[in-house]
Parts: structure tokens; C-alpha cells; sequence
């Protein structure tokens, strides 16, 4: 079942390089990444887009992402960018829900299936992150929360709508802190976000869905997280920024 899925590496670099720092990595990158059935999404700053769009195009398995967008066409949103600016940046992937945008900018569920239609609508594929705080795993709730959060966000998408979707489980605990889910606590929320879209579609949806692993993902572990039966690949933080590094994951399959 698990080889017809896509395997996804992404690399969140979040807020890090600056327009120079940022065509060396990506120049890193390209020049170390071997071709493979493995799709390699760079999910970068906003400004490095169009320059590392260019850069990558003739490569097959390499895409562009955007780390976040407003659910807006456009307006009088300072600061902020739409979904159809990105899409004529060049931008394939969208990652939406993020912890870090949960957390420190006070994004709602519902927020985030509005987002989530918008990315669609304007032809990008989201890639949709779900996942629990460290007082929620010792609690025992895990589970409850994540379902909750996808209940009030992408599974208010129709089914064709849904099946354009990645999704990434990200333990909230394990994000920059050198703590790593095991491969079993990796495992056993994926089949369960696996069985949850199953009830909430059907089993060829469900076993058609890329669900992608985030949490300090290294070289290191990236193998074993991967050889799992439901863990689909990666959305990689800090190691994304580090070329070998996130060639080595990228390898791992």
C-alpha cells in the first residue's frame, strides 16, 4: 500500500537566510540531490520564491513552497500576501496550520479551512499540519485534539478537494527541542489520522493520503521514522538548513 503513496521531504526553513544565504543553500541543495521518486519541496521565506522557483524548474522532483497565506484575495492586509500572489510566484505547495503559527499568531481552526480553500482554489497543493502540545501527550488526549483540529479544518473539504491535501503531524513537543517522537508514536498517530480519514471518507482516500512526520527529523533517526508502514516522509525544520544534512533525509527512503 505504502508505495503508492508520494514520499514527501519538505524543508520548513521558517524565518532564517537572507536572499544570498538563502540561493547558496538552495544551490546546495540542487547540486547534491540525486534524482528519485521522492518529491523535495523547499518551503521557503516568501522573497526567495521566484529566485529559487527559476533555479529548480527543470528539476523533476524538486518543488517551492510558501511557509503561510492570508485567506484573503487581497485588500488592505499590510504586511500579509495571497494565495494568487504566490501562485504567480511560482509556488506549488503551501504549509498551513503550522504550530508556530497556531501558537504565536492565534490561528483557529476555522481559520485554517478557510486558508486551505483558498490554497486550492488557486491551484497549490496545502500542506496541512495537525499535532498536540507536550501537557496534551502526558494527558493521554493526543488523539482527541488532533482529530478535533482536523474535524474544524480539513475535513471540511469535499472529498476531490481533500485528496490534493498533505498532511503533516507534528508533535508539538518534539519541534526544535532535539526530542523526536519514537518510530511507534510516529506510527501509531499516522495510522490512526489514516483510520480518522477513512471514517471520515473512505479506505482508497485514506491509503492515497501522503502523511508527512515534523519534529527534529535528523539524519540520525530520519530512516527508521521513515521505514514506518504510515509515515510518508518528512516536514523538516532546523536540518532543512543544513544541505548535507537534509540530503542524507532525503536519502533515507
Amino acid at each position: 500500500m505504502k508505495s503508492k503513496r508520494q514520499r514527501i521531504v519538505a524543508g520548513n526553513w521558517k524565518m532564517n537566510k537572507d536572499y544570498e544565504q538563502g540561493r547558496e543553500l538552495a544551490l546546495q541543495v540542487v547540486d547534491k540531490l540525486q534524482p528519485s521518486e521522492v518529491k523535495v519541496v523547499l518551503c521557503t521565506p516568501y522573497v526567495h520564491i521566484k529566485s529559487i522557483g527559476v533555479m529548480t524548474k527543470d528539476i523533476h522532483n524538486l518543488s517551492v513552497g510558501a511557509q503561510n497565506c492570508h485567506q484573503e484575495d487581497g485588500g488592505a492586509y499590510t504586511g500579509e500576501i495571497s494565495a494568487s500572489m504566490l501562485k504567480s510566484l511560482g509556488t506549488e505547495y503551501v504549509i498551513l496550520g503550522h504550530s508556530e503559527r497556531r501558537e504565536y499568531f492565534g490561528e483557529t481552526d476555522a481559520l485554517i479551512a478557510v486558508k486551505l480553500g483558498k490554497v486550492l482554489e488557486h491551484g497549490m497543493l496545502p500542506i496541512y499540519c495537525c499535532g498536540e502540545k507536550l501537557e496534551i501527550r502526558e494527558a493521554g488526549t493526543h488523539l482527541d485534539l488532533v482529530s478535533q483540529q482536523m474535524a474544524e479544518s480539513i475535513f471540511t473539504l469535499s472529498e476531490e478537494d481533500f485528496k490534493k491535501v498533505v498532511i503533516a503531524y507534528e508533535p508539538v513537543w518534539a519541534i526544535g527541542t532535539g526530542k523526536t517522537a519514537s518510530p511507534e508514536q510516529a506510527q501509531e498517530m499516522h495510522g490512526a489520522i489514516r483510520g480518522l480519514i477513512a471514517k471520515q471518507y473512505n479506505e482508497e482516500v485514506a491509503e492515497a493520503t501522503t502523511i508527512l512526520y515534523g519534529g527534529s527529523v535528523k539524519p540520525g533517526n530520519a530512516k527508521e521514522l521513515f521505514a514506518q508502514p504510515d509515515v510518508d516522509g518528512g516536514l523538516i525544520g532546523g536540518a532543512s538548513l543544513k544541505p548535507d544534512d537534509f540530503i542524507s533525509i532525503i536519502n533515507s527512503y
